[in-house]
């Protein structure tokens, strides 16, 4: 995977404190964050809240869903879908209307993902094993 900074909201300060706690990718920040004593460890580390780190680590584990990247998963959060486990209990059309009308208003994308994108995304959450605990 990337280097962290594609994550919304990580840029080169929150970056270089996770570099400085040992995470330097993407795979070991998902890893490390995975558990809630990961979590609380990694605050300590690094200085940064535990609730920017879960919201962090919920983009990293939607970066698992092939077509999701930093601005579609920040799409995903802002309506409401923060998780893969809560992707795959969602209706599609639904799920694309919520999308649009939250884009219309906070116009986080250029381009609302289409049904079959979102149905695909729906789809591959409900293959994908839970990685993050709470």
């Amino acid at each position: 995977m990337a280097k962290l900074s594609v994550i919304e909201g990580i840029g080169g300060s929150y970056e270089q404190k996770l570099n400085e706690a040992g995470i330097t990718s993407i795979e070991k920040f998902l890893e490390e964050c995975s558990s809630k004593k990961g979590r609380t460890k990694l605050a300590e580390k690094s200085g940064i809240t535990e609730k920017l780190i879960l919201k962090w680590a919920n983009h990293a584990d939607l970066f698992r869903i092939k077509g999701v990247g930093s601005e579609y998963a920040e799409l995903l959060d802002a309506a409401g879908v923060d998780t893969v486990p809560e992707l795959a209990k969602r209706k599609t059309d639904n799920l694309v209307a919520k999308m649009a009308e939250v884009n219309e208003a906070k116009k986080l994308v250029r381009r609302v993902p289409t049904t079959r994108q979102v149905e695909d995304w729906i789809g591959q959450a409900g293959k994908l094993p839970r990685v993050i605990q709470y």
